[in-house]
């Protein structure tokens, strides 16, 4: 099957002078466990840096007030969980089905955990969400390869999966993922309608099957914990400023690559941390905003 390659990335439409939160989407990150508070906070606080007008974090509540702590702007919401701190499902389904209602992407996976909970609470959100959703993570590593709950996707689903998540989720070896990364990303997308695949790495591939882009932006430095969680946010944030879910993934992962490289700009490789990145990408958006024109940035070599 021949891709078509895509070397531009979208635009973003300016901000009317009326501009007011409801017009740039309402965000729902539902991540975080005992141990990893971070990764929510920085799925939340990198959906804010990237344009969203409202976010809710919803988390473990042994590490809410954790989190709530990381960044004032969003909003956080305490879920029931179990002995080793992972969110329970059964008694957080009424309140994740009432956060649902008010927002139009839900962004899951960063620091869940594994446990059968985790699990269901997946499966049941690739299957009735209703809204744009973006699976990263534990996410992906709950659904134990079965590739087949995609099959009942009704609404946009990106996943951003590193190699070794992406091998997990197809039962392949990272060797070979790494070997045809291309193909590999778009043997996945091309399976099932709504599907959006980012596959991470030197030259992040975002493909849904017919088109296909391969990222240039990023550095070494990025290879840290949280780099992946504050990508989450990002094409959340984008999905809720209504780009298409390819478009989402696209213009993300080039402004979080961009960001990476402004953040090693100022801190180096070495010392780089996922922080960094968040606060970069306002620059990073800058610079896109201010080289576009409202035209598409050619990015042909």
């Amino acid at each position: 099957m021949a891709l078509e390659r895509v070397e531009s990335i979208p635009s973003l439409a300016p901000r009317p002078a009326d501009s007011h939160k409801g017009r740039f989407g309402s965000i729902l990150v539902v991540a975080g466990s005992r141990g990893m508070a971070g990764a929510a906070a920085l799925a939340g606080a990198s959906a804010l840096r990237s344009g969203a007008g409202l976010v809710r974090v919803a988390t473990a509540a042994e590490v809410n007030a954790t989190v709530a702590s990381f960044e004032p702007s969003y909003m956080t919401y305490p879920l029931p969980c179990d002995e080793e701190g992972v969110i329970s499902f059964k008694s957080s389904q009424g309140v994740l089905e009432r956060l649902m209602e008010k927002v139009d992407v839900v962004a899951v996976g960063p620091g869940l955990g594994q446990s059968d909970d985790v699990r269901a609470l997946v499966r049941w959100l690739i299957a009735s969400a209703g809204k744009a959703l973006v699976l990263d993570a534990d996410a992906l590593n709950a659904l134990d390869g079965d590739v087949s709950v995609f099959g009942g996707l009704t609404q946009p689903a990106v996943v951003t999966p590193h190699p070794g998540e992406f091998a997990r989720l197809v039962g392949a070896s990272v060797d070979r993922i790494q070997a045809d990364r291309e193909n590999q990303a778009a043997s996945l997308a091309s399976r099932f309608e709504h599907l959006v695949v980012v596959l991470k790495g030197n030259g992040t591939i975002v493909t849904d099957g017919s088109r296909i882009y391969v990222n240039r932006t990023g550095n070494p430095g990025m290879a840290t914990g949280g780099a992946g969680d504050a990508l989450t946010g990002v094409v959340a944030a984008l999905l809720g400023q209504k780009l298409s879910p390819f478009q989402a993934a696209q213009l993300g992962v080039y402004v979080h690559g961009l960001a990476g490289d402004i953040a090693r700009d100022q801190n180096g490789e070495i010392g780089l941390i996922a922080g960094d990145v968040v606060d970069a990408l306002p620059d990073a958006f800058d610079h896109v905003v201010q080289n576009q024109e409202l035209h598409d940035i050619d990015l042909t070599p």
